[in-house]
């Protein structure tokens, strides 16, 4: 990306108040890491190993874990570099590749939603066409496409910020954000506006087109006593998930945009932040014990490991 504002570095400002909980705050985010990578890495290992879990529900969970792990890259390894640092700082790429990585991971996972959506409506509404509809071909192609798209369109909103002249290289937050270093700009901002509310509006028919596949599954799913039991095993924990992304996205978006100049800055941290914590832990864990298929497995390999432990241990 090409630096048309001569800024090297940018100060992140939003550390200003973790000055006297450094040690307690890295002990914290090194936990919560680890266990980003561990219910993450857990979950993909085990649709991968297991035979029985290679269908498209499970495809897409893994492909929603696999976001998971790369969205906490882009935050959680300059995070924990900047606690131990004296000064908080950030080079005009870094910024620009960090905002790349945190905002294309929230929407691709806002994709997978979606595809994930329509694999229940298929699976529950339309249960005769389920195999012949979600092909070995489509999986793949609907899959590449959710991490393609929104790949594709961070890219233009990136190389539009770029283009912008700023007038300042603070930034009020723990990372970057695309909308605090537009804020900085010197000039008009129109054509990074015009575009952010095309990209929210896309993302809107997303959500409208969850909605609508929902209550054609729930009408379906009355009909039949086996219906409301795939859609209470197959179909809540879905719901829960996109509850969780959806909330912790609105939560930033009208932070960033609408948030009080008058709130404390430890709060601000914490709304800054929090889609970048709840949803990466919470998703495989809703996933993990809801889905009876992906909980026997996980018990199952869990026994297995603890009686190779005690066998190793009585020899």
């Amino acid at each position: 990306m090409s630096n048309s504002s001569n800024i090297i570095l940018f100060s992140l400002s939003g550390f200003s108040a973790t000055a006297n909980y450094k040690i307690t705050l890295f002990s914290l985010t090194l936990l919560c890491y680890f266990l980003i990578v561990v219910v993450n890495v857990s979950l993909i290992l085990t649709i991968i190993l297991d035979q029985n879990l290679h269908e498209p529900m499970y495809v897409f969970i893994c492909s929603l874990c696999i976001n998971g792990l790369y969205g906490s890259l882009g935050f959680y390894p300059k995070f924990v570099f900047d606690l131990q640092s004296k000064i908080q700082v950030i080079s005009y790429e870094g910024c620009l590749l960090q905002v790349f990585v945190i905002y294309s991971n929230t929407v691709i996972d806002y994709s997978i939603l979606v595809l994930m959506a329509y694999d229940r409506y298929v699976a529950i509404c339309r249960p005769l066409e389920y195999h012949s509809v979600m092909s070995v071909r489509r999986i793949a192609l609907l899959n590449g496409l959710s991490w393609l798209v929104p790949l594709c369109c961070e890219v233009m909103a990136i190389s539009l910020t770029a283009s912008l002249k700023l007038c300042g290289s603070k930034i009020d937050k723990l990372y970057c954000e695309n909308w605090s270093i537009v804020k900085l700009a010197c000039g008009s901002t129109r054509a990074s506006d015009i575009v952010g509310l095309i990209y929210t509006a896309f993302y809107c028919v997303h959500f409208l087109f969850i909605l609508w596949s929902y209550v054609r599954l729930i009408r379906s799913a009355l009909k039949s006593r086996e219906g409301k039991r795939k859609f209470t095993q197959t179909c809540v924990p879905h719901l829960l998930c996109l509850l969780n992304v959806t909330v912790a996205l609105l939560f930033d978006v009208m932070y960033s945009r609408y948030g009080s100049a008058s709130l404390p800055q430890s709060v601000k941290n914490f709304m800054a932040i929090q889609f970048l914590i709840i949803p990466p832990i919470i998703n495989p864990i809703i996933y993990g014990l809801i889905l009876t298929k992906i909980r026997n497995k996980i018990i199952s390999l869990c026994v297995m490991t603890g009686q190779r432990f005690k066998l190793k241990f009585k020899v």
